[in-house]
């Protein structure tokens, strides 16, 4: 029974990490934007100064870009919450009913592998090359962290009771 709050916790957690980075990047609107613009760039690379793909500095879609992480990273906060809810709300039922109510609790951390892996590892980092830079760089290996931290959860949550 103790593995299923252990559960419960853990996409707690990741919901609230979706949804404080969302707050934080809504309270820091000018700098995130900034830092995106920065990364889409590809300014002041240079061990692979050779670009695979066109810089974006169109302000529209930087902004487009900033959005649609602010919107990845509230789906994360709103599957993980629900998802903690449902598995709150069958906590004492049998193993099957609580298995059967994992989706969000499981789509939660997956669309924060989506977002960390997917948005900053492979578009921002393989495809813009953001780890050249100090501040792609940090961005990098955050996403990185959060990536396999939501991994490991949405592992853990999968495993049936």
């Amino acid at each position: 029974m103790g593995i299923r709050y252990i559960k419960i916790i853990l996409v707690t957690f990741v919901g609230l990490q979706g949804w404080l980075y969302v707050a934080g990047n809504i309270a820091n609107w000018d700098a995130a934007i900034a830092a995106i613009g920065y990364v889409l760039s590809m300014a002041d690379h240079q061990v692979y100064s050779t670009a695979i793909f066109p810089a974006v500095t169109s302000p529209a879609l930087v902004t487009a870009a900033f959005l649609i992480v602010l919107a990845g990273e509230f789906l994360v906060g709103a599957f993980s919450l629900k998802g903690a809810w449902d598995l709150w709300k069958v906590r004492n039922a049998s193993a099957d009913v609580f298995n059967g109510a994992k989706t969000f609790a499981l789509m939660g951390p997956g669309m924060a592998m989506v977002v960390w892996f997917g948005g900053f590892i492979v578009i921002g980092g393989a495809l813009f090359q953001m780890w050249q830079t100090q501040v792609g760089g940090n961005s990098f290996n955050g996403a990185f962290t959060y990536a396999i931290t939501s991994g490991l959860v949405m592992l853990i949550v999968s495993v049936r009771d």
